[in-house]
C-alpha cells in the first residue's frame, strides 16, 4: 500500500520546514512506488537522519539565542531601573542644591541684617563715647595737658569736614583749636596700625581746614578712644597728637 504524498507531508511537517517535508514525502513516495530503488532510500534514511540532527542543533542554538536574549532583555530591564535611580538621585542632588541654594540666601540675609545691627550697634557705641567725652574731656585737659577750653566742646561741619570734636581754648595763655577724633579702640594687632594710620590722615585733613578757619590759633590734635596699644600710641605722638584713653578719665 503506498502512502500519500500528503499524508507523509503533513507528517513530516511535524518535524520539518514545508519545503523539507514535501520533498521527502515526495522521495518517500516514490520507493515506495518502486520508482526509487532502496538504496536511495537507504541514503534518503542518513539525509534525514542529518537533518533531523541538525534540527536538534537549531532547536538547540534557538534555545541558547533565546535565553540569551532574555539575559539581554533583563539586563536592559535592569539597566532602565538603574537609570530611573540615577534620575531620581539626580533629582534629589538637583533639590538639595536648590536647598542650599535657599539656604545660603537665607544665610547671606541674615549675616546682612546681623552686619547692620552690629554696625548700628557700633556707631551707638561710638556715639555714647563722644557724648561721654564733650562732658569728660574738658577737665581731663585741664589736668593732664593744661588745656582750658574757653566754649563748649562740640561736633561741627568746617570746610566741608566733619569735625567729630571741636573747641576753643587756651593752653599757657596761647590761643587754641582743639581738633579730634573718636575711635572705639585700637587694641587689636592685625591691620590696627594701617587703621591707625588712615585714621590720622582723616584728622590732618580736617586739621588743615580749621587751621585756615583759625589762623591765629595753634591746633592741638587729640584722639579719643577706650583703650590704645603702647606701640600705636607712639605713632599717635609721632605724629603731634593727643591720646585720652576713656579709663583715664
Amino acid at each position: 500500500m503506498t502512502v500519500s504524498i500528503e499524508n507523509l507531508t503533513s507528517r513530516f511537517e511535524q518535524v520539518f520546514t514545508p519545503r523539507q517535508a514535501e520533498t521527502l514525502a515526495a522521495v518517500i513516495h516514490d520507493v515506495s512506488a518502486g520508482v526509487a530503488k532502496s538504496s536511495d532510500f537507504t541514503e534518503l534514511k542518513a539525509i534525514v537522519q542529518q537533518l533531523a540532527d541538525a534540527q536538534r542543533d537549531l532547536a538547540q542554538a534557538q534555545g541558547r539565542t533565546e535565553a540569551r536574549m532574555e539575559e539581554l532583555a533583563q539586563a536592559q530591564r535592569d539597566l532602565a531601573q538603574a537609570q530611573g535611580r540615577t534620575e531620581a538621585r539626580m533629582e534629589e542632588l538637583a533639590q538639595a542644591q536648590r536647598d542650599l541654594a535657599q539656604a545660603q540666601g537665607r544665610t547671606e540675609g541674615e549675616l546682612r541684617q546681623l552686619a547692620q545691627e552690629v554696625g548700628g550697634l557700633s556707631r551707638s557705641v561710638s556715639y555714647a563715647l563722644e557724648n561721654e567725652a564733650y562732658r569728660q574731656l574738658p577737665a581731663y585737659l585741664a589736668t593732664h595737658h593744661g588745656i582750658n577750653l574757653t566754649e563748649r566742646m562740640v561736633r561741627t561741619d568746617i570746610g566741608g569736614e566733619e569735625i567729630n570734636l571741636f573747641a576753643l581754648g587756651e593752653r599757657n595763655g596761647a590761643p587754641i583749636v582743639i581738633v579730634g577724633e573718636t575711635k572705639l579702640q585700637l587694641d587689636r594687632r592685625r591691620g590696627t596700625r594701617d587703621a591707625l594710620e588712615r585714621l590720622l590722615d582723616q584728622l590732618e585733613a580736617k586739621v588743615k581746614v580749621v587751621q585756615a578757619a583759625h589762623p591765629e590759633r595753634e591746633v592741638v590734635r587729640l584722639l579719643v578712644t577706650h583703650y590704645i596699644r603702647p606701640s600705636l600710641r607712639e605713632v599717635a605722638t609721632r605724629r603731634n597728637v593727643l591720646i585720652a584713653q576713656s579709663f583715664e578719665w
